[in-house]
């Protein structure tokens, strides 16, 4: 049975055992698809406002855009969980051998790289996410700011607990290439996500606070 079809309550217990997956990857994806859902909230509530009539079909494109992200992020609560029993299956190899040692070493870094992909791909999605919202400043019906609030920071916090992920994996990982590669990116990534993110929570907070904390 997937992840995604486990009840809120199960999926929180399995998260609190002392198995090592579903882990905090899981959970970062899990952050994902919350704030997408949200996002799609926020979007469903100003199409048919009168007052937002002409921000219509913005509206009705984030909809269809973050429906599309949170069945990413939902399917990678999964795919990380999968990610992560290739590292378990590799620890379970034979290491008698030089050879046995050789596959060994080959089959874990492989692992490492795919539990490497996984975080970063949510981080990708996130910063997608975090783009529909910034399409909103200004023309989303203002009664739901706190659920765009929420959104954002739901979102942020989602990127910044892949990115952790993804740096625990590199720890481990002796393709200098590939770890070169992802350090930098993911560097960028979430300085760009965490920047997109404290704009647009700062402007709601300026708007419910009437710039009180401006």
């Amino acid at each position: 049975m997937k992840l995604v079809d486990e009840t809120i309550a199960d999926y929180t217990q399995l998260l609190s055992s002392d198995l090592p997956a579903p882990g905090g990857g899981s959970a970062a994806a899990l952050h994902g698809a919350l704030g997408a859902s949200l996002i799609g909230m926020v979007a469903s509530l100003t199409v048919g406002r009168v007052n937002y009539a002409e921000h219509e079909q913005i509206m009705r494109d984030v909809i269809k855009r973050s429906n599309e992200l949170r069945e990413y992020m939902l399917e990678v609560i999964d795919r990380d969980t999968g990610a992560y029993n290739m590292v378990s299956a590799a620890f379970a190899m034979p290491k008698k051998t030089d050879e046995d040692k050789e596959a060994r070493f080959h089959a874990m870094q492989n692992a490492l790289k795919a539990c490497t992909l996984t975080p970063y791909a949510i981080m990708e999605c996130a910063y997608g996410v975090l783009e529909l919202a910034m399409v909103m400043v200004g023309k989303y019906n203002t009664n739901a700011s706190s659920d765009l609030g929420v959104a954002v920071l739901s979102i942020k916090t989602s990127a910044q607990s892949a990115w952790l992920n993804v740096l625990t994996n590199l720890d481990g990982i002796h393709d200098e290439i590939f770890s070169a590669k992802y350090t930098i990116a993911g560097s960028e990534l979430i300085e760009n996500i965490t920047e997109l993110a404290d704009y647009i929570y700062d402007d709601i907070l300026s708007r419910l606070s009437g710039g009180r904390f401006s």
